[in-house]
C-alpha cells in the first residue's frame, strides 16, 4: 500500500494512459447529487486520468433481490413468486438504479461515458470479481475517511477491494487529503518526485513497531504480521521522510493513536535526522544528528488535526442522532395527538348515532301515518289512471291517422319488408345500430339499407314517429336520405352506401386501400356542411348528438353523408353558449365523442357536435384511436412535431393545410361549449379555404403525372381494374388473362414460353395503387364547393 499526494501526477509529468478505467460510485435511488466520496473519486479521475482515457466506466453495486413488497406492505420472497413478475420487478428496480449514474454523469461531462449496474450482496466482492473478468486497468473508488485507515473492526470496503485486487490492475482509493494505491508504475525509482529510503530508515521503523509493541501487549503473530507489511513495501514514497513511514507503519500495526513514550520520541528524532540527513547527502552514513524538531511538531500537528477531524465527524454523528431523536418525539406526539383526536370523534358519532336513532323513531311514526293517508289516496289514484288511460288511447288514434295520412315518404307492408329480406335472414345483415339490426336488401329494385328496430324501441312509438318526422323532412346532399317506412314493424328503409361507414376506411382491414389525404380533406368538409344543415333547421335546430366515424357513411364515389339521425332530438329552447344550463335529458351518445360538457350537466346545444367532429377531424389525419389522441395531438402541435403523428400510408400531406385542420380540431374539442367556434361563421369559412388550396395543388400535380406503364395491361393496353400476376412473372387484368390461358394454352403473352401452372395471384398493392391514381384524377370539387 502507498500514500500519495493529490499533486502526485503534476510532480512526476502526468498522469499514465490507460485503455479502460473504472470508477466505483455509490448514491441512492432519487439522489440528484450522488455520494461525496463518489463525487470526488469522478472528480480526481476527470482531471487526472481522462485525457489519456480510452474507456471510462461508471460502476455501481446495487443489492440483490430477494424479496419484492406486496400492497400490504410485507414482503414475499421471490421462490413464492412467478418467475415473470420478479423479472419484471427486476426490470423496474434496475431502471430506478440506473438513475444513480446521472448526477455523475452530469459532473463528468463527457461523451465517452459508459455505465455498469451489478447485482451483488457484497460490493467489494462484486467490484473484484468485476476487475478479474474484465479488461480493467485501473480502478478508482472513494473513501469518506479522512485517513486512508479506520479504526473500526475490519476494513471498509475500499481498503478491501485496494487489498485483495489482483496485480493487473491499478487501484486508486481517493480520500479526503491523500490518496491510496497499489500501484507500483507511479512510484518507481526513476521518477523525480520520488525519495529512495535506505537501509538505515527500514531499520528504525522496525525498532519503533517493536517499541509499540511492546508497550501495547501485541503478541508476536501480531509483529510477525507487521514484518511482512514492511517486506511488501516498494522502495520509494513520494514527497515523504522517514517519520511519515514510521507513523504509517505505527498505526496499521497498533490501535494506538499519538506517542507518549520517550524511547520512542527518541527513534523518532533519530529517524527524522537521518531522513533529512539522507536527502542532504545520500551516500553518508546514519549517525545519530541533531533532532530536528520542526519535522516532529509538524507530524504531530497532523495526528492531531487528524484526530480533530475525527472527532468532529462523530460530533456531527451525535448532533445527527439527537435530531433523529427530536423528529421521533414530535411524531410521537402528533400520533399521540391524532389518537386524541380519533377518541374525540367517535364521541362525537356515538352521540350524533344517539341522534339518528331519536330521529328514526320520528321517522317510523311518520311512515305509520303516511301509510293511512295512502290508502286514502289509493283509490283517487286508479280513477286517475282510467282517466289518463282513455285520454292516452284517444291520443294514440290521433297520431296514428297522422302517420298513415303523412306522404313525405313510401309506406312498406309487412310482407314488402319480409320478402326483401328473407325473412330477415342473418346473411343480409350488414350491421347493428343504436336502435337495431341493418340489413341489405332490394325494395322497388333499388339497394336500399333497412334499419329494423328493436322490441323495445317499437313499444316507444311517439319516439319511433318523431324519428320519422325529423327523418323525413332532411333533404341534403350530405345527410343519409329516407326512402320508406314500415309502420307496422318499425323499418327505415335508407338509401344504401356502397363504400360503407368512415370507420372502417381509417383503419382498413389488410389489404384495403386506405384513403387519399385529398378525400379526407373533402369528408371534413362535407360532414361541416351536414352538420351546419341540421343545425340550422327550422323551426328548431336537430342536434345529431352521436356523431362518430360508424355514423358517416360514404357512397360509391366516397362522397360523405351523415347517418343515424334517429337519436336526434328536436330543442325547444336553445341554451347561450356562455351559460351552463342543467336540463333533464337521457345521456346519448358514444364515450370518446361525447361532449364532456354534456356528460356533466345533461345540457345539449348544437356545439356539442362539434366535439365530437373535432376528434374526427384527427382521426382522419393520425388513423389513431380516439382515447387519448386530443392530448396527444396538443403536446405534438405545442413541441411542433406532429408530422409524426400523421397516418403513415399517406406519404403526401400537405404540411401547412394539416397543421390548420389540427388546430380547428383542437379548437372545436375544447371542454367548454363556449370556447369552442361558430360552424358557420369560423369553422365552414376555413374548411373551404383549406379545401380550394389543396383543390388547386391536387390540380398542379394532375397536370404533370400520367398512368405509369405498369399500370397498363400487355394484352389489353388498357389500365388494370383487376390485377393479376401469372407464372411468367408478369402482372395482366385477371379476365384478359385467364381468357388467354384458355385459348392459348397456357402460353406466356409476353415470354411467349409455357407457363409452369394456371394459378393465378392478385397484385393488391398494385390494385390500391391504381385505385388512388383513379380517385385523384376524378375529382372535381364544383359540386362538393358549391353544396352548402
Amino acid at each position: 500500500m502507498v500514500v500519495m499526494s493529490n499533486k502526485f501526477f503534476e510532480s512526476i509529468g502526468g498522469a499514465p494512459a490507460y485503455s479502460m478505467v473504472a470508477v466505483a460510485v455509490k448514491g441512492s435511488v432519487g439522489d440528484a447529487v450522488g455520494g461525496a466520496a463518489s463525487r470526488r473519486a469522478l472528480r480526481w479521475t476527470v482531471e487526472n486520468l481522462l485525457p489519456n482515457v480510452d474507456r471510462l466506466v461508471l460502476v455501481h453495486v446495487m443489492p440483490t433481490v430477494t424479496t419484492i413488497p406486496s400492497p400490504s406492505g410485507s414482503k414475499i420472497p421471490v421462490e413464492e413468486l412467478e418467475e415473470s413478475v420478479v423479472s419484471m420487478y427486476k426490470r423496474d428496480l434496475r431502471k430506478e438504479y440506473e438513475q444513480v449514474f446521472v448526477p455523475f454523469k452530469k459532473l463528468c461531462g463527457s461523451s465517452k461515458i459508459e455505465t455498469l449496474l451489478m447485482e451483488h450482496d457484497d460490493p467489494a466482492k462484486a467490484l473484484l470479481k468485476y476487475v478479474s473478468d474484465s479488461e480493467v486497468e485501473c480502478l478508482v473508488l472513494g473513501s469518506c475517511s479522512s485517513s486512508f485507515l479506520t479504526r473500526k473492526k475490519g476494513q471498509e470496503m475500499p481498503l478491501r477491494v485496494l487489498r485483495e485486487a489482483p496485480e493487473t490492475c491499478e487501484i486508486y482509493v481517493i480520500c479526503k487529503d491523500r490518496i491510496l494505491t497499489k500501484s507500483t508504475n507511479q512510484l518507481s525509482p526513476d521518477s523525480s518526485s520520488s525519495f529512495r529510503i535506505p537501509q538505515g530508515a527500514e531499520a528504525y521503523t522496525e525498532t519503533f513497531s517493536r517499541t509499540r509493541s511492546d508497550r501495547t501487549g501485541l503478541s508476536a503473530s501480531s509483529m510477525s504480521s507487521s514484518g511482512r507489511k514492511h517486506s511488501r513495501r516498494p522502495a520509494s514514497l513520494p514527497h515523504s521522510n522517514p517519520v511519515s513511514r514510521v507513523f504509517s507503519d505505527a498505526q496499521s500495526s497498533t490501535d494506538i493513536g499519538l506517542v507518549d513514550d520517550e524511547h520512542t520520541r527518541s527513534v523518532i528524532r533519530h529517524s527524522i535526522v537521518s531522513g533529512n540527513k539522507m536527502q542532504l547527502n545520500p551516500g553518508a552514513n546514519i549517525k545519530t544528528p541533531k533532532s530536528d524538531v520542526k519535522s516532529e511538531v509538524a507530524q504531530l500537528r497532523k495526528e492531531v488535526e487528524t484526530t480533530l477531524s475525527m472527532y468532529k465527524q462523530a460530533c456531527e454523528e451525535l448532533v445527527h442522532k439527537q435530531t433523529q431523536v427530536k423528529s421521533l418525539s414530535s411524531e410521537c406526539i402528533k400520533e399521540t395527538r391524532r389518537v386524541i383526536t380519533a377518541l374525540e370523534k367517535e364521541e362525537m358519532l356515538r352521540k350524533a348515532a344517539a341522534e339518528e336513532k331519536e330521529k328514526h323513531l320520528k321517522a317510523v311514526k311518520e311512515v305509520q301515518e303516511a301509510k293511512s293517508m295512502l290508502a286514502k289516496e289509493f283509490c283517487d289514484r286508479q280513477l286517475a289512471e282510467l282517466s289518463a288511460l282513455k285520454q292516452s288511447i284517444e291520443k294514440q288514434k290521433v297520431i296514428d291517422q297522422l302517420f298513415l295520412k303523412d306522404g313525405r315518404y313510401r309506406k312498406y307492408t309487412k310482407e314488402e319488408i319480409a320478402a326483401a329480406t328473407d325473412n330477415f335472414s342473418s346473411r343480409k345483415i350488414i350491421g347493428e345500430g343504436g336502435y337495431g339490426k341493418v340489413y341489405k336488401c332490394s325494395l322497388d329494385h333499388t339497394p336500399v339499407a333497412l334499419k329494423v328496430l328493436k322490441p323495445d324501441s317499437i313499444e316507444k312509438k311517439e319516439e319511433f314517429l318523431r324519428e320519422i318526422s325529423v327523418l323525413s323532412q332532411l333533404r341534403h346532399p350530405h345527410v343519409v336520405l329516407l326512402l320508406g317506412a314500415c309502420p307496422d314493424n318499425g323499418c327505415l328503409v335508407y338509401e344504401y352506401m356502397e363504400n360503407g361507414s368512415l370507420d372502417a376506411h381509417i383503419s382498413p382491414k389488410k389489404g384495403k386501400p386506405s384513403l387519399s389525404w385529398f378525400i379526407r380533406f373533402r369528408i371534413i368538409y362535407e360532414t361541416a356542411c351536414g352538420l351546419a344543415f341540421l343545425h340550422n333547421s327550422k323551426p328548431e335546430p336537430i342536434v345529431h348528438r352521436d356523431l362518430k366515424p360508424g355514423n358517416i357513411l360514404l357512397d360509391r364515389n366516397f362522397v360523405s353523408k351523415i347517418g343515424d339521425v334517429g337519436l336526434a332530438k328536436l330543442m325547444s329552447e336553445e341554451s347561450p353558449d356562455s351559460v351552463t344550463v342543467y336540463r333533464n335529458s337521457i345521456i346519448a351518445g358514444t364515450l370518446y365523442y361525447m361532449d364532456p360538457e354534456y356528460q356533466r350537466t345533461g345540457t345539449i346545444r348544437p356545439k356539442s357536435d362539434l366535439y365530437a367532429f373535432g376528434i374526427i377531424i384527427l382521426q382522419l389525419l393520425t388513423a389513431r384511436h380516439p382515447n387519448g389522441l386530443l392530448f396527444c395531438v396538443e403536446d405534438a402541435v405545442k413541441r411542433g412535431c406532429f408530422g409524426d403523428m400523421l397516418d403513415g400510408s399517406v406519404r403526401d400531406w400537405p404540411m401547412a393545410e394539416v397543421e390548420e385542420l389540427a388546430r380547428i380540431a383542437i379548437k372545436c374539442s375544447q371542454l367548454k361549449c363556449r370556447d369552442r367556434p361558430d360552424l358557420d361563421t369560423q369553422v365552414l369559412p376555413a374548411l373551404k379555404r383549406i379545401l380550394e388550396s389543396a383543390n388547386e395543388r391536387l390540380k398542379r400535380e394532375q397536370d404533370n403525372v400520367r398512368p405509369p406503364s405498369h399500370y397498363y395491361c400487355p394484352i389489353l393496353k388498357e389500365i388494370m381494374e383487376d390485377p393479376y400476376i401469372a407464372a411468367d412473372g408478369f402482372t395482366y387484368e385477371g379476365r384478359a388473362i385467364r381468357a388467354w390461358i384458355q385459348h392459348n394454352q397456357n402460353v406466356s403473352p409476353v415470354t411467349k414460353h409455357r407457363l409452369k401452372h394456371c394459378d393465378l395471384t392478385p397484385n393488391h398493392t398494385l390494385k390500391s395503387a391504381i385505385q388512388e391514381w383513379r380517385s385523384r384524377s376524378r375529382l372535381d370539387l364544383s359540386t362538393t364547393l358549391g353544396s352548402f
